[in-house]
């Protein structure tokens, strides 16, 4: 089983939903955040007055897939989060070692 962590930009988010939908992904923790890489924040203007925000909006998501499934996941998510344009995101994948579904006491691919 793997983590798979990606960070997009937030309009992208329902799209990026759908296309894993599409693929086979039954569920996902999405939480919003903020931060920066290369982009450095961005300068906004709001009545006037020129702002600089050093933390840019984004969307974490979190899923939890079989090792199979992995490849697709991660091509699905960069292909429709890309923009091409800085700030696109980042995606990690990590080996999950144990998975409990609470209710049920179900473990590993069938907890999935």
């Amino acid at each position: 089983m793997k983590l798979i962590i990606a960070i997009i930009k937030p309009f992208k988010l329902d799209e990026v939903r759908e296309a894993l939908s599409a693929v086979g992904v039954q569920g996902m923790t999405v939480v919003e955040a903020r931060g920066f890489g290369r982009q450095k924040g961005q300068t906004e203007i709001y009545r006037g007055a020129e702002y600089v925000t050093n933390m840019v909006p984004k969307v974490r998501i979190e899923l939890v897939v079989s090792a199979d499934l992995a490849p697709r996941v991660i091509e699905t998510i960069e292909q429709t989060a890309r923009t091409g344009s800085i700030g696109d995101g980042k995606l990690f994948v990590l080996d999950v070692e144990q998975a409990l579904r609470i209710r049920t006491g179900e473990v590993d691919h069938d907890a999935l």
